[in-house]
């Protein structure tokens, strides 16, 4: 090892993320203890500082997120990780952050939504056109026998471009209004909207809901009225007190803090969670630093396997 890191390519397939996440939680591993993000305003947006330790590996992530950045061609979150050994803190491994960041995120909804759909679960509704929107394609895609997308988009041609890479994958794609909810198993929300995207009463009984597009208390992908109706899913209770805004706005609006019946990703993957069938479930993730640490982890060991 050089005291010089070159950024590492990631090669993980979503269902090797999806497994690596799996794998930390059923060994462990407590969302709740995880540290906080730290964010930071500056002139070109947010700088965000995400650190996670565990016996293994130590790592943190410096990630930017550039609101202008797509109008000049550039992606709206940028950023690298850096894995380090845990017991000695020795630096192992660079990695793109905007790439892991794609990589986990749909990963994280994966997880949840396979333990949340219904067993026959087939057609998945993608609000999104932009790299979340088509990790999400494939790590769902990868993990359920998913049959036709429907991306509801404004943007013409990336939903088009999502459609076809979904028609790669043998799925019956098209692009739609925010009503095709009303005919959905999967939703799934990964936009920068700060306002909520559909009526949340035409979701039926029977669909799944993620929304993974915020961070922030006062922003929301879904609104409260679907939020209240559904059983409750999210990656940590004390990081969804802080930042999920879609959870967060829907009771404070009826003057209710989040309820105690809020299962966490751990309860929900080690069976400790009651998931209900007799109306909707809603995932809200935010994004957590030990998520990076569990797919960076599983990135170096694999590389290292393959040396």
């Amino acid at each position: 090892m050089t005291d010089s890191l070159s950024t590492a390519a990631l090669d993980l397939t979503p269902k090797q993320a999806v497994e690596a996440l799996e794998r930390a939680l059923i060994g462990g591993l407590d969302p709740e203890a995880c540290p906080a993000r730290t964010s930071i305003p500056v002139p070109a947006g947010e700088l965000l500082l995400m650190p996670a330790a565990g016996p293994d590996y130590v790592g943190v992530k410096i990630a930017g997120v550039a609101p202008a950045n797509p109008g000049r061609g550039l992606p709206r979150i940028t950023g690298s990780y850096l894995l380090l050994d845990g017991p000695t803190l020795r630096p192992l491994a660079l990695f793109d952050g905007a790439a892991l960041t794609a990589l986990r995120t749909p990963a994280v909804t994966a997880l949840a939504l396979d333990r949340l759909a219904v067993p026959d679960a087939q057609h998945l509704v993608l609000f999104g056109a932009g790299p979340q929107a088509a990790g999400h394609l494939d790590a769902l895609a990868a993990i359920r026998p998913l049959t036709r997308v429907t991306v509801v988009s404004r943007s013409a041609g990336p939903a088009e471009r999502l459609c076809d890479r979904a028609r790669s994958l043998g799925l019956t794609a098209a692009r739609g209004e925010a009503g095709a909810v009303a005919d959905a198993d999967l939703v799934v929300c990964c936009t920068t909207a700060r306002t909520p995207l559909f009526d949340g009463g035409l979701v039926p009984d029977r669909a799944a809901v993620a929304a993974v597009g915020s961070h922030e208390p006062d922003a929301r992908e879904v609104d409260g009225a679907l939020v209240r109706r559904s059983a409750l899913f999210t990656e940590s209770r004390a990081t969804a007190r802080r930042e999920a805004g879609d959870l967060v706005m829907a009771f404070s609006e009826v003057g209710a803090g989040l309820p105690t019946a809020l299962a966490n990703l751990s309860e929900l993957v080690n069976d400790g969670a009651v998931v209900p069938f007799d109306r909707p479930r809603f995932f809200k993730s935010v994004g957590m630093a030990w998520q990076d640490l569990a797919v960076a982890a599983r990135q170096y060991e694999c590389r290292a396997d393959c040396v």
